[in-house]
């Protein structure tokens, strides 16, 4: 490799770690023409699929993997791009042959792979929860939690689909579950609350949107769901 194209792709490659993008992207651009280097690639790919251009995103990541066939970043890159475009079955052929090389490999997928996989779980539970497929997108949320446990906001997407289900107790121990990771998630306590009031458990209900109004005054959802449970309520016998 000649010194020009080296300084070329240190001068890439720091840009695109400073998060500079805008200069980075010229100077991968111009060393992705002089030579086969599959991060390039895998760079480029990550800069156009945050500037929303998917389709050259997933050519990028595709030629990277094509230079790098045990590239699991670039892979991992290329699914959630499949799945921006709508391709979830080329999606998800992807990251299990990835996950497939990562078991395969003596190291276990690090905290960042594993987080991008549970996404792309989330993603396909997302799609199936548009179309009311709640017991295949429940699948998928339990899968990514597997492996990711502690988000928070794909627990919360388990539970409101356990509900959604008629599965109430089951709803009711994940809310929990991240009402005890995560106090302060509002969210989860607000679902908690109504997931109680469907089981006629009123008062547990108010307590928890009382919480919420604790940890955020302004809410206006846990006012509105209290003065729904102080309607429903009957005053109280005078003493005689």
């Amino acid at each position: 490799m000649d010194q020009a194209l080296q300084t070329l792709l240190a001068q890439g490659r720091e840009a695109y770690q400073a998060g500079e993008l805008d200069r980075a992207e010229p100077l991968l651009r111009e060393a992705s023409g002089k030579g086969a280097f599959a991060d390039v690639q895998n760079m480029l790919g990550v800069i156009y699929h945050r500037r929303g251009r998917y389709e050259a995103a997933q050519g990028c990541f595709e030629e990277a993997l094509r230079m790098n066939a045990a590239y699991t970043d670039a892979a991992l890159n290329l699914a959630v791009t499949y799945n921006e475009l709508g391709k979830y079955d080329e999606a998800k052929r992807v990251y299990e042959q990835a996950l497939g090389r990562a078991k395969d490999s003596p190291h276990h997928l690090d905290s960042f792979a594993r987080g991008k996989i549970a996404n792309l779980h989330a993603a396909v539970g997302d799609a199936y929860l548009s179309v009311s497929m709640l017991e295949e997108a429940s699948r998928e949320y339990r899968l990514a939690l597997d492996l990711s446990p502690s988000f928070a906001d794909l627990r919360t997407r388990l539970a409101s689909t356990y509900r959604d289900m008629g599965r109430l107790e089951d709803a009711v121990v994940e809310f929990d579950r991240v009402r005890k990771q995560n106090p302060n998630y509002v969210p989860a306590r607000l679902h908690l609350g109504l997931t109680l009031y469907a089981l006629d458990k009123k008062d547990e209900a108010a307590r928890e949107w009382q919480e919420v109004l604790k940890i955020d005054p302004e809410n206006r959802s846990a006012r509105t769901y209290l003065h729904m449970v102080r309607a429903a309520t009957p005053p109280p016998m005078p003493r005689r």
